[in-house]
Order: structure tokens, then C-alpha cells, then sequence
């Protein structure tokens, strides 16, 4: 199955059309609109002042459940090919409490981050066995969306297509897992808070190794697994990639000022 990320605008296979706003809001399943060029100078972008999207309709993200158990068992299906080969994390005895903290080292600056196994425990244990395998290093940024409603820089691909992943596949946790009782309610959209770090997906239970960083609050199907937060140092580097804006000027597609994860070290 092609993985695409976790944008807005053209950002998942169902597109949601936000108020306001004429792109569609959501980190998931769709062709990425750019590839990134990471050895070429992109050209500057034009900045359009826009009207701010009113959020104060859409809900909050659920409360986070706490565990039941202190640790899970995960499953990681197999998928080909992979982007950059690695090895599936493990899946018994994955931990569920407790916080990870990953340093990612980027061309544009530091965007440190605290993965938290209580949100997203197989999340969190494939993550950190990606980075301790060096899966992310060297890897672009792929895709920046800076439309009103829907503001995230999206990572995690080697290929830097927006198709890659790491050759397996794992399911959904919050805040779908929040709604099992009510799948029409996962479908209504709710505010995913400026120094968010969610999931990308390709539809339900697709997830692999793109992620998002959110770095003004977006609006988006609870969908998108959320496994972690972004420093405030790190979100001000994203507020510097946002500012220079996206190749030719669009608000999706390739960040103007390429950007390469370097290193990420838990």
C-alpha cells in the first residue's frame, strides 16, 4: 500500500474541507503534492495574508485513558518494500508508561521531542527502534502546509516521495482507540494543539514511519495517532521553516528552505 503523509490540503484520501478554509484538513492518505528537492535552492515563496480559521467549533482531543495494564503486545504486519531497510520493533512486553525523549538534528536547527508510551505505547516502541537503527538519518522533510486550520511540517520518509515507510504496517491508537464505541464520532473533527507530534497514515491502521509536526493549531479527524509533544525550542525552528513558506508559493508541497533530518538519537 503506497503511504502517503499526514498533510492538510491534499493531505488525506478523505479530504475534509475546513470553514473558511479551501484546503483539506488532514495528515493522511494522499499523493504528496511535492517531492522535495533537497539539493536544489527552491525558489522564495509569497506570503498571502489570510483570515485566521475560527477553531472554537471544533472540539478538543479526548482525555487520554490511562493503562490498564503496564505493558502490551504489539503487531507489526509486514509490508514491501520498505523505504530504507530495517528490522520490525519488537512486540511483546512493549512498555506502556513513561516518556522517551528524541533529539532530532535538522538542516534548519533542533526540534527536540518527548515520545509518551501512555498516549501511544506500539507507536512510541516502533519510533524509537526506527531511530535506533538510524531509519530517519539523512531523510527530508517532505512536505510543509501552511493553510489556516491546517499547519504541519511532515516527516519520516527516506524516499522523500511521501509514499515510503519502513516495510510494515501497525494500527491506530489515541485518540482513534478513544472512540471504539462511537465510530461516527471519530469522524467529527477536532483541534490537534500547536506542538502536537501525530502519526501520518494512508487510511485506518496504516500507520509506518511518516509523522507530523504541528506547529499551529489544526484541525483534523481524530485519525492520527498522537504519540508525543515538540519543545518549545523546536517549535520555534518549525515557526522559522513555516516562515519561508513552500516551494513556489503554495501553502502545500516542499518546504522553500529544504529540510533534511540530519540525525535523530533517543
Amino acid at each position: 500500500m503506497n503511504r502517503t503523509s499526514v498533510l492538510l490540503t491534499g493531505l488525506s484520501a478523505t479530504a475534509l474541507v475546513l470553514a473558511g478554509c479551501s484546503s483539506s484538513a488532514e495528515p493522511a492518505a494522499q499523493p504528496a503534492a511535492a517531492t522535495s528537492s533537497t539539493t536544489s535552492s527552491a525558489p522564495a515563496a509569497t506570503t498571502t495574508q489570510r483570515p485566521a480559521l475560527d477553531l472554537s467549533r471544533f472540539g478538543a482531543l479526548p482525555a487520554v485513558p490511562q493503562p490498564t495494564t503496564d505493558t502490551v503486545s504489539c503487531a507489526y504486519p509486514a509490508e514491501t518494500p520498505a523505504a530504507k531497510e530495517v528490522d520490525p520493533p519488537p512486540v511483546d512486553n512493549v512498555d506502556v508508561y513513561g516518556t522517551v525523549d528524541v533529539a532530532l538534528a535538522t538542516s534548519q536547527g533542533p526540534i527536540d521531542i518527548t515520545l509518551d508510551r501512555t498516549q501511544a505505547p506500539c507507536t512510541v516502541n516502533s519510533v524509537v527502534s526506527l531511530v535506533q537503527q538510524g531509519y530517519f538519518d539523512g531523510s527530508p522533510c517532505h512536505r510543509l502546509t501552511t493553510s489556516p486550520g491546517l499547519e504541519v511540517l511532515q516527516c519520516g520518509d527516506p524516499s522523500g516521495s511521501g509514499r515510503g515507510g519502513p516495510g510494515y504496517s501497525f494500527a491506530n491508537e489515541y485518540p482513534t482507540t478513544t472512540y471504539t464505541g462511537d465510530p461516527a464520532q471519530a469522524e467529527n473533527p477536532v483541534v490537534y494543539p500547536r506542538g502536537t507530534l501525530a502519526m501520518a497514515n494512508a487510511g485506518p491502521d496504516t500507520n509506518g514511519s511518516q509523522f507530523f509536526l504541528v506547529y499551529a493549531d489544526s484541525v483534523l479527524p481524530p485519525q492520527y495517532t498522537v504519540f508525543g509533544t515538540i519543545s518549545e525550542s523546536g517549535l520555534a525552528t518549525l515557526d522559522a521553516i513555516a516562515a519561508g513558506g513552500v516551494t513556489g508559493g503554495s501553502e502545500d508541497g516542499a518546504p522553500a528552505n529544504p529540510v533534511i533530518l540530519e540525525s535523530a538519537t533517543v
